[in-house]
């Protein structure tokens, strides 16, 4: 059986912004997913809302993906693939981070992934580098504008893709845009619809088949 991590922000969790509330399993991207691969393959969801790729938030405290990936790699290991899907907290003004530095921070995370091998991880899992879709332009008019603005949030989320790519590229990554599909919330700007989470399922799994045909 194929294992597949996907280590992702609330976009991963499933959260449901028009009932603030989470998506069903059966809704939820991952969950779609595993019905798309099928029994030879186990989906394996590990998404944290407010998640960052490695910096500390001095508001939302414990939402450092770095710290948190090297017991997620331990504890669920062995892994053949894993999906990282993170970068969208990082557009919090609060961080003041550009693409690049958001990018690094998708770098940092991507050399764990390649070097820390837990007992039973006798080889380094592919990865496959998922760009977030880019925050909606009505952002500051959703239910949790200021947290993200259209002045930084929209404008750097718009030049993730080609920054993203680039560390998908060195690294021998495989890369998908979320962004080239997925739906989001018209009452965020930020999340998910339940359409998204089907539509971002419906890009990742002819790249993950293509690569582990089974």
């Amino acid at each position: 059986m194929t294992r597949v991590l996907c280590y992702g922000d609330s976009n991963t969790w499933g959260y449901d912004a028009a009932a603030d509330d989470r998506f069903p399993e059966q809704v939820r991207w991952t969950g779609v997913l595993q019905e798309l691969l099928g029994p030879d393959f186990r989906v394996i969801e590990e998404g944290q809302p407010g998640r960052t790729t490695v910096w500390d938030d001095p508001i939302e405290e414990h939402r450092n993906g770095k710290e948190a990936l090297y017991s997620v790699l331990e504890s669920q290991s062995p892994v053949d693939l894993v999906v990282l899907m993170l970068g969208t907290n990082d557009l919090k003004p609060r961080f003041s981070l550009n693409a690049f530095d958001i990018a690094a921070g998708l770098e940092r995370l991507v050399r764990i992934i390649q070097t820390h091998l837990p007992t039973a991880q006798h080889c380094p899992p592919e990865i496959l580098l998922v760009c977030p879709p880019p925050v909606g332009d009505w952002v500051d008019r959703g239910s949790i504008a200021g947290m993200f603005t259209a002045a930084h949030s929209v404008a750097v989320s718009r030049e993730l893709p080609g920054a993203v790519e680039k560390i998908a590229r060195q690294y021998g990554c495989y890369f998908c845009d979320a962004g080239s599909a997925a739906e989001l919330s018209p009452v965020d700007g930020v999340h998910l619809t339940a359409q998204g989470h089907q539509q971002l399922a419906g890009l990742l799994a002819p790249i993950i088949l293509a690569q582990f045909p089974g």
